[in-house]
């Protein structure tokens, strides 16, 4: 192979195949290091813990059909290129947002998918009796992509794009753990 050879945003690569092969030279056009990698990437967590939730699977075939509670821990990784004027990525005094949507919408809530016919008709017989939250996906699986939208637009718009949601870590209990990230 030849030596990179760098034009404005991109870097050159060719390399000799041998007689024979479908392509006697390869020319690779990829991002230069520089470009690719000169923006460093500052992150921070935050940790809710002890948020009492329910929700039924209801497409399971054991015990996860039934309505059952967790308590739930989120665990929310904060992103951004440049720190604010106090060095920080989010400062976790002015994220309060996010715990009183946490508050607001979860807490003591009972999570049930769009599907689940029988769950929508229960809710509609008894809706004393639960706080619902519908969703697509009333998995920790599915709540960790619902939550990850929710959370990413919410910091953005308070941080005027300058941080973003990097990952979601959604905990039934302590012992099961789902993930998403973008």
């Amino acid at each position: 192979p030849s030596a990179p050879k760098s034009e404005g945003a991109f870097v050159f690569f060719s390399a000799a195949f041998p007689a024979g092969t479908r392509a006697s030279i390869l020319v690779c056009k990829a991002r230069t290091l520089r470009h690719t990698f000169s923006r460093f990437m500052h992150t921070c967590e935050k940790i809710y813990t002890d948020i009492p939730i329910g929700h039924v699977q209801h497409r399971h075939p054991g015990h996860c059909s039934f309505v059952h509670g967790h308590n739930w821990s989120l665990t929310l990784t904060f992103a951004c290129e440049e720190l604010d004027h106090l060095g920080f990525v989010i400062d976790f005094g002015g994220i309060k947002f996010i715990s009183q949507w946490i508050s607001e919408h979860l807490d003591h809530a009972c999570l049930f998918a769009k599907s689940d016919a029988e769950g929508l008709k229960m809710l509609a017989a008894f809706p004393h009796l639960f706080k619902p939250y519908i969703l697509d996906n009333c998995s920790a699986e599915g709540l960790a992509t619902h939550l990850f939208d929710v959370f990413d637009a919410l910091v953005r718009k308070e941080s005027a794009n300058r941080a973003r949601l990097k990952s979601i870590k959604v905990g039934e209990d302590s012992k099961n753990f789902a993930y998403f990230e973008k």
